[in-house]
């Protein structure tokens, strides 16, 4: 699929390059112009789509709040009807009687306990009932307030009442259920209501009844049913069973093809936890959002559930419009702008003609095209050009034979290297037949450091080979001074494909060998120069290190500070040649001036990155240190 669009895409671009420029001027103004219009338009459209549902999400949570706050204000007065129906004692002493009443007990307790409880509960006209349910058989029912328990032991909240010891139940039912159907048997059951239930307990731990207070929940929620029935939102209940609670009479499921399983999917899918909160969902191709609100007292959720569908079209039909508008414009002005671009690069056009001319090859013309603007400035310059073209071909004999005379040079130079090869070699055979090991050994370090010196294909090396080099140089200065220097090579294997700049370790030896034996006569010892390697990270560090006569601290720091002393020759050394560097440095250094170093501290940077480079250590007496700061790259073709 990828190596498919990779095609494709060149494809594309292969056939934009074949058009002109005047044609790919146009649909770049098309793609300039249109994609940031279309771009704005959709940005301010999603902004306008955003406002609009924190608009709606608002409003409807402050519906919610609204029924939150009807909600509480009715959980109040049936509480504080619960509590005022078992506040009079006489109402408790009468359920845990332990003998029957008589007559004129019953007609005093009527009249004033059921009749007290009966005014409570008309005092507030959304308490349906407020019933007290006892098991004491010695007392006589007295409808619709005291009744025996037996009428609603099979309730389904019966059990559970009796389960929480005094604590309040508030439980939904679908029918509001008359105990004694005989009494009122044109009684209307089909009411959906809230009961709050709780065992009565007299004294404490006795049981001796259970209290319920109901209210309908046309009343309790009020929003829930009696919101106007538009058929664009309707709000739920539903209780900790997942019993859902609705207004039948709202249009609003049948009109947009939802199903209460569906919304108790979605809420189930959607909540989190316990509080309030909002979601989006969509049913059928039709946009939904849903707000929802927690009520812990009565562990249950009030949803409401409104259509985006009108909305969210009228939304989208604004921006259709908006977008039509905005591309027929860029339409008028792309037709517009590619006559014009004909116009402005006619002269362009006349340029082409001559510049083909020039590609087949003919130089001997001249031209005119008048005007300012980029296209005269772009006329100026190629017939400045032509005139350059016509100058490069008469030089050109002359620089043929320039570079045929450089060749022979070149070849010169090759055979005399050649000779001076062939020289050493055969003195060295003279040394070997006139039995002088000593005189061979120091021809054959000198013929390798020759050839190392003189064949500078590349500006890199191996490490072994600059130890090769550097192990040459050292036989031939014990030969110089008696075989007073000893050189120690601690490196690893692992390390010796190592990519280091030729000729970066051999200045910094000659350095120990020429500033490290300025002894005292009287002192007899070798020289002893150590050079170790180790890797740290994607760095490697060489170390060279001898136990020479060493510096004061002012002079390493003397000599450090000439090392990292930037100068302008820096970046006119690569322009002349690493090789002249080398040479140069060797020729003008002076005694303790750290040129050389400095060259090989600056060929380091120059070719590696300010992070790498020399820094020299030292202490008076006792040794002198070079530590040198390179990338850990092996040869074999990457970083290791």
């Amino acid at each position: 699929m990828i190596s498919r669009l990779r095609t494709t895409s060149r494809e594309m671009l292969f056939k934009l390059e074949q058009l002109s420029l005047q044609k790919r001027l146009f649909f770049s103004y098309i793609l300039i112009l249109l994609l940031p219009s279309l771009f704005i338009s959709f940005f301010i459209f999603k902004e306008l789509k955003d406002n609009y549902m924190k608009d709606i999400v608002k409003k409807y949570e402050n519906t919610l709040e609204i029924e939150r706050v009807n909600m509480n204000n009715n959980v109040e007065t049936m509480e504080r009807a619960a509590q005022l129906s078992i506040s009079d004692k006489e109402v408790l002493y009468y359920l845990e009687r332990t003998n029957e009443p008589n007559a004129s007990e019953l007609i005093q307790f009527d009249t004033t306990a059921v009749s007290n409880i009966l005014r409570l509960q008309f005092n507030n006209p959304n308490i349906e009932h407020i019933r007290l349910f006892s098991n004491n058989q010695r007392i006589n029912e007295i409808w619709p307030v005291i009744l025996l328990e037996k009428r609603m032991s099979a309730e389904p909240w019966y059990k559970k009442v009796n389960e929480l010891n005094g604590t309040e139940l508030w439980y939904f039912d679908r029918m509001d259920r008359e105990p004694i159907r005989p009494v009122v048997a044109s009684a209307t059951e089909s009411r959906p209501k809230i009961s709050l239930l709780r065992e009565i307990e007299y004294p404490a731990g006795k049981h001796v009844g259970i209290m319920q207070v109901d209210m309908l929940l046309t009343n309790f929620f009020t929003n829930v049913y009696h919101s106007p029935g538009e058929g664009q939102s309707q709000m739920f209940v539903i209780d900790r069973e997942g019993k859902m609670f609705r207004n039948a009479s709202n249009p609003f499921l049948s009109s947009v093809g939802l199903t209460e399983s569906d919304i108790m999917t979605e809420l189930n899918a959607h909540r989190s936890g316990v509080g309030s909160g909002h979601f989006l969902f969509e049913q059928k191709g039709t946009p939904f959002l849903g707000n929802y609100i927690h009520v812990e007292k009565l562990d249950a959720y009030v949803l409401n559930v409104v259509s985006l569908k009108n909305a969210f079209a009228d939304i989208n039909k604004s921006r259709n419009k908006i977008i039509f508008v905005n591309m027929l414009l860029l339409v008028i002005l792309a037709i517009s702008t590619y006559f014009m671009n004909a116009i402005i690069l006619k002269k362009l056009h006349t340029l082409s003609d001559f510049m083909k001319r020039v590609r087949q090859g003919d130089f001997n013309f001249d031209f005119t095209i008048r005007g300012g603007g980029e296209v005269g400035e772009l006329a100026h310059h190629f017939r400045k050009m032509l005139k350059k073209i016509n100058e490069l071909i008469a030089d050109a004999v002359t620089k043929q034979a320039a570079s045929k005379e450089a060749e022979l040079r070149t070849l010169k130079n090759q055979i005399d290297s050649h000779f001076l090869y062939n020289t050493l070699e055969n003195i060295k055979m003279l040394a070997e037949i006139e039995n002088q090991p000593v005189i061979s050994d120091a021809l054959t370090s000198l013929g390798g450091m020759m050839r190392y010196n003189l064949k500078w294909t590349s500006e890199y090396v191996r490490l072994k080979d600059e130890l090769g080099h550097i192990t040459n140089y050292i036989a031939i200065m014990n030969v110089r001074f008696d075989h007073t220097v000893d050189l120690q090579i601690d490196v690893s294997s692992d390390y010796l494909e190592q990519e280091l700049l030729k000729m970066s370790l051999q200045p910094i030896v000659e350095n120990s060998v020429k500033h490290g034996m300025k002894w005292k006569a009287s002192e007899e010892r070798n020289l002893v120069i150590t050079i170790t390697a180790v890797v740290t990270d994607t760095h490697m560090v060489i170390e060279i290190a001898d136990n020479g006569i060493g510096m004061t601290p002012e002079q390493t720091a003397e000599l450090n500070a000439k090392i990292s002393r930037e100068e302008a020759g820096l970046a006119g050394g690569a322009g002349r040649g690493v090789r002249a560097e080398v040479a140069a440095a060797s020729e003008n250094q002076t005694e303790g001036s750290g040129i050389g170093l400095r060259n090989v501290h600056q060929r380091i940077q120059l070719f590696y990155g300010k992070e790498y480079g020399l820094r020299v250590e030292s202490s008076e007496g006792a040794y002198t240190r070079v530590v040198m700061r390179i990338p850990y790259f092996i040869w074999n073709g990457g970083l290791s």
